[in-house]
């Protein structure tokens, strides 16, 4: 848990640039963030709480907090664990749901490339649930379940949590602007993600959101001041930053100008066209705020609001120029290995939120053929990526120490990570329940290992001389949190599209866990051509019948060519349940088109829908004309 920021001399030169190049070449080239990235969403499962699914790929994991919520009389099962610990704290619970729908926004083709926007949208979706059972009235929001304090004198699994479930609102009276205002952000930026796969919840996500602003708009106030427990770990620095953050996303959402209007209107008085931040995190959102009203500005959105929304530019460039140390000295600290350094407690994930948002920063440049402004120059976009891509890098094992910062991935990572339900055995290994002391006693201050590897896990990382002690005690270097890993999974996808495949730049290939939701994907070729149909493969809805979870598929196959197709024949494999919209055909496995369809216009689509549990079924075509 984070407290809280000569001809020879030129052969030699020549000679030794080339070895510079070439080691930099290999040492790129060691990473598989394809790996990283799988990995990243193994550790959203390892911090779940509630019920857990009969996909749940965290074994050692099982239910928890099943009670959450009942003495109040309101349904609070679910959502995250925030760290090490077992308090759900929802300011920087909704902060993690935002990066982690920011990424799968501007990297949905890449998380897509990598067979993985199924995983990081049941990751995004484990929160926004949550937060929607949080939200039971428009201006009521439960913000946190768990003491903060009465947790920490205990060292046990979930599993076994004797620690009071006390859970806390706000409300009119006991308002919260700040942590209303990020979670209407998560449920804004949700709503997107989602939008081209399941429209129905995507919709469900807009309605809470607007809800959710309206309320932190109307009855203002600090979050840490109504639910006090939070003060001692997440102390809320003011909540301007937060309101301009979610009428942000609600415009990128909705398209409606009233939003827009809001952050123009309010540029001044909340700071957002004022502060210069060197600082992006679940506290201070001012440099999110900016870059994305840039993307507005870039693609020539801004009209009337143009002239504002250049003063956000101006402040989103201090922000990279601070970070890239292009700033006239007034930059980001760094240690001696090249690695910004925010704040002693937890450091890395000030870094991975600042490097994510230079990545879709590079990214908005880009697609503007535009170039950051520096008070040292101008620069290209290629080099805010490539700033980004250093300390991804740094992170997973390019430092002095060579040591990877996610746990589970390469050679040398920590194995003494601050986390209780890694720290002992699963309750399926040892039956017995682990006491509040007798964890302390036993486990914490054991020298081995922990017994469960958290994979994925972002450690807090070394110090600002880049100094690392992998004890369990060092809470401020070996504690994760998932708003550390959240901005992960979108860098590391983008940085895997840069390698040119999944398991390029590394020794050993790496299967993606399996996905659930299925974007718009071209279907196989046929010989040696690429047949002209993509299927678009959505979950509609989802039950549970005697503990076993069943999903109604809805695929749309489509014609993408000028020309019809006829005689389309499918092959679903691993198809257990039933179908509808399909006429099977002698062959086994094998189905085509309905007899009033046999004709597929150029554009046309045809919709099949089939139910059953586990794994969805392999669909592929088998021939066509």
């Amino acid at each position: 848990m984070m407290f809280m920021r000569s001809c020879t001399k030129i052969a030699l030169v020549s000679l030794a640039l080339l070895m510079l190049l070439g080691v930099e070449a290999a040492t790129a080239s060691d990473f598989n963030y394809g790996e990283a990235l799988d990995k990243s969403l193994l550790f959203f499962e390892a911090q779940r709480s509630g019920k857990l699914p009969p996909n749940q790929l965290v074994k050692w994991r099982s239910d928890s907090g099943l009670k959450d919520g009942l003495a109040q009389g309101v349904d609070l099962v679910g959502g995250y664990y925030d760290a090490g610990d077992h308090v759900k704290f929802g300011l920087p619970m909704a902060f993690t749901v935002t990066m982690l729908s920011w990424g799968a926004i501007e990297f949905r083709k890449e998380i897509t490339d990598l067979d993985q926007l199924g995983q990081t949208l049941w990751a995004i979706r484990w929160g926004t649930d949550y937060f929607i059972k949080a939200h039971p009235q428009p201006n009521v929001l439960w913000g946190q379940v768990g003491d903060g304090n009465s947790d920490h004198y205990c060292w046990e699994r979930a599993e076994d949590m004797t620690t009071p479930r006390n859970a806390y609102k706000i409300d009119e009276n006991h308002p919260g602007s700040d942590i209303a205002g990020e979670t209407a952000a998560a449920l804004a930026s949700a709503a997107i993600a989602f939008k081209p796969y399941n429209s129905s919840y995507s919709n469900l996500l807009l309605v809470h959101a607007k809800q959710l602003f309206s309320f932190a708009d109307r009855f203002r106030g600090l979050y840490d001041e109504s639910i006090e427990d939070a003060k001692d770990f997440y102390t809320s620095s003011g909540y301007s930053d937060e309101l301009l953050w979610a009428a942000a996303w609600l415009y990128e959402a909705t398209n409606d100008d009233y939003y827009l209007k809001y952050v123009v209107d309010n540029a001044v008085y909340m700071g957002g066209t004022g502060w210069s931040v060197k600082e992006f995190s679940w506290d201070n959102k001012y440099a999110g705020v900016q870059i994305l009203l840039t993307k507005v500005l870039l693609e020539g959105r801004g009209g009337a609001y143009t002239s504002i929304l250049k003063q956000y530019q101006a402040k989103a460039d201090y922000f990279a120029c601070a970070c890239l140390q292009k700033n006239d000295g007034y930059n980001v600290h760094t240690t001696p290995g090249g690695l910004l350094y925010v704040r002693e407690w937890n450091n890395l994930q000030y870094v991975t939120s600042a490097s994510f948002l230079l990545a879709v920063y590079s990214d908005y440049l880009s697609a503007a053929n535009a170039k950051l402004n520096c008070p040292e120059g101008q620069i290209q976009p290629q080099e805010v990526l490539s700033f980004a891509k250093s300390q991804v890098d740094y992170i997973l094992g390019k430092n002095p120490k060579s040591m990877s910062y996610i746990v589970g991935y390469g050679a040398k990572y920590p194995v003494h990570v601050h986390h209780r339900d890694a720290s002992i055995p699963s309750i399926s290994v040892l039956h017995a329940v682990v006491g509040c002391v007798q964890g302390f006693e036993i486990w914490y201050h054991r020298s081995e290992g922990n017994p469960n590897v958290v994979y994925g896990a972002l450690v807090g990382g070394p110090d600002q001389n880049d100094n690392f002690s992998d004890d369990r005690s060092n809470y401020e270097g070996t504690e994760p949190t998932i708003s550390g890993t959240g901005p992960l999974v979108g860098l590391f996808s983008k940085l895997q599209s840069l390698n040119g495949g999944f398991n390029r730049g590394s020794p050993k290939s790496h299967t993606p866990t399996p996905s659930a939701y299925h974007p718009e994907t071209t279907a196989p070729p046929k010989k040696s051509d690429t047949p002209p149909i993509k299927f678009l493969h959505s979950i509609t809805s989802t039950w549970t019948v005697a503990k076993t979870s069943y999903y109604r598929h809805k695929v749309i196959l489509k014609n993408t060519s000028q020309k019809p197709i006829t005689n389309v024949k499918l092959v679903l494999g691993n198809l257990q349940g039933p179908l509808w919209g399909l006429s099977p055909t002698p062959q086994k496995n094998t189905y085509e088109l309905p007899q009033w369809q046999k004709v597929l216009q150029p554009g046309a689509e045809c919709t099949f829908v089939y139910v059953q549990g586990g794994p969805q079924a392999k669909i592929s075509i088998q021939s066509y004309n």
